[in-house]
């Protein structure tokens, strides 16, 4: 009880599978005391290219425009802009930052990746001296929720799923030192029965239960290669 919690949540239509998993998490969370966010990156028409809109104010090289150098040199003097700085602020108060959204292209939508792209910057969420466990976001608690196209047993033909988690939980959260919870996969929601589609959003709600009780995954290759 007394937990944060940021869900970042990338679909466009309040009614899809998405909508309800996070209508879910809210609910059941809430219910458990816990203070929730949601960043609902659709319907705030969050921008996910990164700019030189993303400074305010003077640019530390005005000749040669470096994205990484200038957020980093804006985040140390206070310059990013408004909307990154909403976002850090969510981001900082989070125990848990859960991630919502269907699979594109074996990969997170354009617009979530967009803000990973601009909200995790150097000085924020990683040093580069302070990465993977040493990373600045340590304490915090990570789980990617989403949904896929294809069937459990399509993606097990091709390889595992869990060599397109290595760049989300590997490359961007553990990079910043956030622990990382095994990710909660519904398969093909569009393409089974109402019944299979119910089964799937009970156990999300029975998952969320005892959330708190689970111990992050081993963030080593083994986890996603073996």
């Amino acid at each position: 009880p007394g937990k944060k919690v940021l869900i970042v949540y990338a679909h466009q239509e309040p009614k899809s599978f998405n909508g309800s998993l996070l209508k879910i998490a809210v609910e059941e969370l809430t219910k458990q005391g816990c203070s929730v966010m949601v960043s609902d990156l659709y319907a705030m028409q969050f921008e996910p290219r990164a700019t030189r809109n993303d400074i305010v104010g003077h640019l530390h090289n005005s000749e040669a425009f470096n994205y990484a150098v200038e957020t980093w040199e804006a985040y140390k003097r206070g310059g990013l802009s408004k909307d990154l700085v909403e976002e850090q602020k969510k981001v900082q108060e989070a125990d848990l930052l859960i991630f919502q959204f269907p699979l594109f292209w074996f990969s997170m939508p354009a617009i979530l990746k967009g803000w990973m792209d601009r909200v995790l910057v150097q000085g924020f969420a990683y040093d580069l001296s302070k990465v993977y466990d040493g990373g600045l976001l340590q304490d915090k608690l990570s789980l990617f929720s989403f949904t896929t196209g294809g069937s459990k047993e399509k993606y097990a033909i091709r390889g595992d799923i869990r060599y397109l988690l290595w760049p989300m939980q590997h490359g961007i959260m553990h990079f910043c030192g956030v622990k990382v919870l095994e990710p909660h996969i519904c398969y093909a929601p569009e393409h089974v029965s109402e019944e299979n589609r119910k089964e799937m959003l009970a156990a999300w709600t029975q998952r969320l239960k005892t959330l708190w009780k689970e111990e992050p995954i081993d963030c080593s290759p083994e986890w996603y290669f073996k």
